[in-house]
C-alpha cells in the first residue's frame, strides 16, 4: 500500500534552513582549513627554496670539485673544457648558462628540467673560472608533493568533520524553532479538542432551550435551561483561560488553592446530563460522606473530569451506564469514572495517555486523556486505567488531599474589671474563697456586656 506524506511547509522550511546552516558552517570550516593549508605549503616551500639556494651558494663558493655535498655537483669551464664532479648526471651542466656567465661574469640562479629531473642551477665565477653548481631537487619536491597530498586529505577530512559539526550546530540552532512549532501545533490540538465538548454541550442545551421556548407558554419555565447555558459559557471561558496557562502548568509547579473534587464531579455530571440524555446513557454519581477537598486549580480539574466523562460517553452505546464515584483516604482523594461501553485492552492503558495515540477501536488522537495525564502530573497526582474488551473501562485519578484548615480561634472579649471592694474582698479571703467568688464576678461581667449590647 502506497502512503503519501502530507505537505508540511513549516517543517520543510525548517529542513531547508537546517541544510543551509550546515552548508554555511561546512563552507566556513573548509575555507579556513584550505587557507591554513595553503599558508603552510607556501611557508614550507619558501623555506625549502631558501635553504637550497643558501646551501648551493656555499657549495659554489667553497666546496671542492672532487667532494661536493650530497646531491650537489660542480662543473668548471677551463679553455672550452668542462671539468665535472664524480657521478654527475648525464645532460649536465647547462652549457648555455655556463657560457653566458663566462662571457659577462654575472651570477645566475635557475631551475632546470634535465632528463625528467628538476635541478637548481647556480652559475657564477669562482675567481676567474666560471663554475656551475647543480643541486638535485628530488627530495624537496617529493616532500612538497607529500605535504600537498597530506593537506588535500586533511581538507577532505575537515570537510566531513565540518559537515558533521554543521549538522549538529544546525540541529541545535533549529531545535528551539521546532519546539516552538510543536508547541503551537499542540496548543492548536488542545484548543480544538478541549473546546469541542463544551461547544457540543452548549449546542445541545441551546437546542433544548429553543424547543422548550416553542413548547412552553411561559418563558419563565425555561429560566433554568438558560441559567445552565450561561454557566456553560462561563466554564468555556475558564477552559480557554486555562489552555493559555497550560504551558506554565506543565513547566513549573504553581501554588494551588483548594478545590472540592466531589462538587466538581457533580457539576461536570450535571453539565453532561443533556448530552447523555440524547445518547440514552445514564450517569450515576456517588460520593462518600466527608470532605473531598484537594490542592489544585478548579478549572484544570474540571477539564480532567470533563475529559473523562467525554471519553466515557463516546465509548458507551445507547442504554449504557456511567458511574462516577468520589471517595477520600487519609492522604488522597480518589475519583473514578467507570462505563459499560466497548472497553479496552489493558495493554493499551499506558498508550492511551500518550498524545496523538488513540484506542485501536476508535482511531482517536488521545489528546484528552493526554491532557488528563499532564494535569495530574502538574498536580502531583496519578491516573490509572483498567478495563477489558467488551466489558467497559475504568479511569481513576488520585490527588493529594488538602490539609485541613486550622481550628477557628475565638475572638477576644474584654470583660469589665471587678469593683475595688470586691477585689479587696478576694485578696483578704485567701485562696479558700477565690474559687467560690470568682464565678459570680464573671457572670456579672457577661451580664453587663449583654446589657450594653441590648442598649445599643
Amino acid at each position: 500500500m502506497k502512503t503519501t506524506r502530507s505537505f508540511d511547509p513549516e517543517r520543510r522550511l525548517l529542513i531547508r534552513t537546517r541544510r543551509r546552516i550546515t552548508a554555511q558552517v561546512a563552507a566556513v570550516f573548509t575555507l579556513a582549513i584550505a587557507l591554513l593549508g595553503t599558508l603552510v605549503y607556501c611557508v614550507v616551500a619558501d623555506a625549502q627554496d631558501a635553504t637550497a639556494r643558501r646551501d648551493l651558494a656555499v657549495a659554489a663558493m667553497s666546496a671542492p670539485m672532487d667532494h661536493p655535498p650530497p646531491c650537489v655537483w660542480l662543473f668548471e669551464l677551463r679553455a672550452d673544457t668542462v671539468r665535472r664532479s664524480p657521478g654527475a648526471p648525464e645532460g649536465l651542466p647547462v652549457r648555455e648558462t655556463l657560457d653566458r656567465v663566462a662571457a659577462d661574469g654575472r651570477t645566475r640562479v635557475d631551475v632546470a628540467e634535465v632528463g625528467g629531473h628538476t635541478y637548481l642551477v647556480r652559475t657564477q665565477r669562482r675567481g676567474d673560472v666560471p663554475l656551475q653548481a647543480v643541486m638535485d631537487l628530488y627530495y624537496p619536491v617529493t616532500e612538497r608533493q607529500r605535504l600537498l597530498r597530506t593537506l588535500c586529505a586533511a581538507e577532505v577530512a575537515a570537510l566531513l568533520v565540518a559537515l558533521l559539526i554543521g549538522q549538529v550546530l544546525a540541529r541545535r540552532a533549529i531545535a528551539p524553532l521546532g519546539e516552538a512549532l510543536d508547541r503551537q501545533r499542540r496548543f492548536t490540538a488542545d484548543v480544538s479538542h478541549e473546546l469541542r465538548s463544551p461547544l457540543t454541550r452548549l449546542h445541545v442545551r441551546a437546542q433544548l432551550a429553543a424547543r422548550r421556548l416553542r413548547r412552553e407558554p411561559d418563558p419563565l419555565l425555561v429560566v433554568g435551561d438558560v441559567d445552565r447555558l450561561v454557566t456553560g459559557i462561563g466554564q468555556l471561558g475558564e477552559v480557554i483561560e486555562d489552555l493559555l496557562l497550560s504551558t506554565q502548568l506543565r513547566q513549573s509547579r504553581r501554588p494551588f488553592g483548594s478545590a472540592d473534587l466531589a462538587a466538581l464531579a457533580e457539576e461536570a455530571a450535571d453539565a453532561e446530563a443533556a448530552r447523555a440524555g440524547q445518547r440514552g446513557v445514564t450517569i450515576d454519581l456517588r460520593r462518600d460522606p466527608g470532605d473531598h477537598v484537594v490542592c489544585g486549580a478548579p478549572s484544570a480539574l474540571r477539564r480532567v473530569i470533563s475529559a473523562l466523562l467525554d471519553n466515557a460517553l463516546r465509548h458507551t452505546s445507547t442504554g449504557g451506564h456511567i458511574w462516577v464515584s468520589v471517595c477520600s483516604g487519609p492522604q488522597t482523594v480518589q475519583l473514578s469514572v467507570r462505563d459499560d461501553g466497548v472497553g479496552l485492552d489493558p495493554r493499551d492503558g499506558e498508550r492511551l495517555l500518550v498524545r496523538h495515540v488513540g484506542a485501536p477501536h476508535t482511531g482517536g488522537l488521545g489528546i484528552g486523556l493526554a491532557l488528563v495525564s499532564e494535569v495530574m502530573t502538574a498536580h502531583g497526582g496519578a491516573i490509572d486505567v483498567d478495563g477489558r474488551p467488551g466489558a467497559g473501562a475504568t479511569f481513576t485519578i488520585r490527588l493529594p488531599r488538602a490539609a485541613p484548615d486550622p481550628a477557628p480561634r475565638l475572638s477576644r472579649i474584654d470583660l469589665p474589671a471587678p469593683a475595688a471592694a470586691e477585689r479587696d474582698e478576694q485578696n483578704a479571703g485567701g485562696d479558700r474563697l477565690r474559687p467560690r467568688r470568682r464565678l459570680p464576678v464573671v457572670l456579672r461581667g457577661w451580664r453587663s456586656v449583654l446589657t450594653r449590647a441590648n442598649a445599643r
